[in-house]
């Protein structure tokens, strides 16, 4: 698969020097900086093993999907207990 720049995200792609090998979907760090739940207007937390935006404040996680944040509140899920903790 081809790479894409200037996206949300980093994808896999062949070995070359210039551009090290990755093995998962990295989120943009500038496209999270502008990113806030759309609910409370708070910034998220990139799970990164979940694929998810985390929202403490109003205790959601955004889902990512095929690399695409879907920032809607009907299709977030409830954080837990233990992760609003931590």
């Amino acid at each position: 698969m081809p790479a894409v720049f200037g996206g949300a995200l980093s994808l896999p792609r062949p070995y070359n020097p210039r551009f090290p090998p990755q093995d998962e979907l990295v989120l943009d760090p500038k496209l999270l900086n502008i990113l806030v739940c759309p609910v409370s207007k708070a910034p998220l937390i990139y799970d990164e093993t979940k694929q998810e935006l985390l929202c403490k404040a109003s205790g959601l996680a955004y889902p990512i999907r095929d690399g695409i944040p879907v920032m809607l509140e009907e299709e977030a899920r409830a954080l837990t207990t233990d992760e609003k903790l931590d």
